[in-house]
């Protein structure tokens, strides 16, 4: 099983990417005291969890001072790849929560579902997790990072909107 962590005040969260437009790989990096913690991520959920940041930040205070964006910190060796993510809002602390989990793939032997026995919940293997307390500053931040991301990505096709490499893609639209 993988490691899990908790940053209530974390100095770093970052969104990153890593090779070459249509190849790339994204990555979330936080850290806090001396730990770096990174985690593979898809294009979709840097971008969803960019857009969903920036409708809380719609309903809370604007931050007092803007944070700087900043860079992926070398190594990055990620420790799992990140699946579900929820948001929350802790009020008292004035923080957003952000709760990342490990994406877990079953056991090809768990086809059979029909035989739920006792052990059965006993064989149900749960994956790491992530808990972070941003400021609202930093998902500002990481938005505005998100942002020049995407947009450093290839563009879209005029048709139907999925990325269009430099040799043209196989439009559905086209068909």
């Amino acid at each position: 099983m993988s490691t899990s962590f908790e940053f209530t005040d974390p100095r770093h969260f970052v969104a990153g990417a890593v090779g070459e437009p249509g190849q790339r790989v994204f990555y979330l990096q936080t850290s806090q005291d001396s730990e770096v913690v990174s985690l593979k991520m898809e294009k979709q959920q840097v971008q969803a969890l960019a857009q969903f940041l920036g409708s809380v930040l719609e309903d809370l205070p604007a931050p007092a001072a803007p944070v700087a964006a900043a860079e992926l910190v070398e190594p990055i060796e990620p420790l799992w790849v990140v699946g579900q993510i929820a948001v929350g809002i802790d009020e008292a602390e004035s923080r957003i929560v952000l709760v990342l989990e490990e994406l877990v793939l079953e056991d090809e032997d768990d086809d059979d579902l029909d035989e739920i026995t006792e052990d059965f919940f006993e064989d149900i293997t749960l994956g790491a997790r992530l808990r972070l307390h941003i400021t609202s500053a930093q998902a500002q931040a990481f938005i505005k990072q998100s942002e020049t991301l995407m947009s450093a990505g290839r563009p879209p096709c005029r048709l139907c909107g999925q990325p269009d490499g430099r040799g043209g893609h196989i439009c559905p639209r086209l068909n």
